[in-house]
């Protein structure tokens, strides 16, 4: 089985930094594998070691994917080899843009049985674009995955709802979007890091990105406001505390 798990890069949280007029500064921002991410990996590392086969990394994104540190990291997660498409012209692409960039990747990769992607970026969150990738490829596609299990030519997952859980066989090929539950995406120890180094990484072009879906509307920071220090006390806190809570 060839499994596919897909990745985003993002800027380390506690690195950004707000400049006076609201706008993110990134400049000193770290990047690293997405934090949701990672239980991608991990998953098709663990499904990949029960049933027999190979996992690929698959990224898009900027410049920073050529960091060797971050892609050494992202190897030593459980993949096997590591794919990425560079272009500027992907930093802060939307959803739809970069499921077209990555279903064009995965025919170049060839013979993928399952795509696994995280509950959504470390950044932006928006949590759509496993859900456009299937829609492009006309594959199965579910979200909120918390186990998966290999049973002959398709698979059993546990899909976790509001008020239950789902049982759903799925046939190949598929995509799936995992929960942060599904397992605990491991460390890795000096042996992993070692072996990261000699692991294969292919970097592939973009291609023409197709025009975007939607237009962000802001993406500054929260206007700062001083706390109003209203200490509420008595039996009737909770009531006045939701007052003000309404009057935000």
């Amino acid at each position: 089985m060839k499994i596919v798990a897909s990745f985003k890069v993002s800027p380390e949280t506690q690195d950004i930094q707000t400049r006076p007029d609201r706008s993110l500064n990134l400049e000193r921002a770290q990047w690293k594998v997405g934090t949701y991410d990672l239980n991608a990996i991990e998953a098709a590392r663990q499904l990949a070691d029960e049933v027999g086969g190979t996992v690929v990394g698959l990224s898009a994104g900027g410049s920073a994917l050529e960091n060797a540190k971050l892609t050494k990291d992202a190897l030593s997660r459980g993949l096997d080899e590591l794919v990425t498409v560079v272009d500027e012209n992907l930093v802060g692409s939307e959803s739809y843009q970069t499921a077209s960039v990555l279903a064009e990747s995965l025919t170049e990769i060839g013979d993928v049985d399952l795509v696994l992607v995280g509950a959504g970026s470390s950044d932006e969150y928006t949590q759509q674009v496993g859900n456009h990738l299937g829609q492009i490829l006309g594959w199965p596609t579910l979200n909120a995955i918390e186990t998966i299990e290999a049973e002959g030519d398709h698979l059993k997952v546990e899909r976790v709802l509001e008020d239950g859980v789902q049982v759903i066989e799925v046939q190949l090929p598929a995509v799936l979007s995992l929960t942060s539950g599904a397992n605990t995406p491991r460390i890795a120890g000096m042996k992993d890091i070692l072996a990261a180094g000699k692991k294969p990484v292919t970097s592939v072009a973009a291609g023409v990105l197709p025009s975007p879906t939607a237009t962000p509307v802001s993406q500054l920071a929260p206007e700062q406001v001083d706390r109003r220090q209203i200490i509420l006390e008595g039996v009737d806190a909770a009531a006045e505390l939701a007052i003000h809570l309404k009057a935000l």
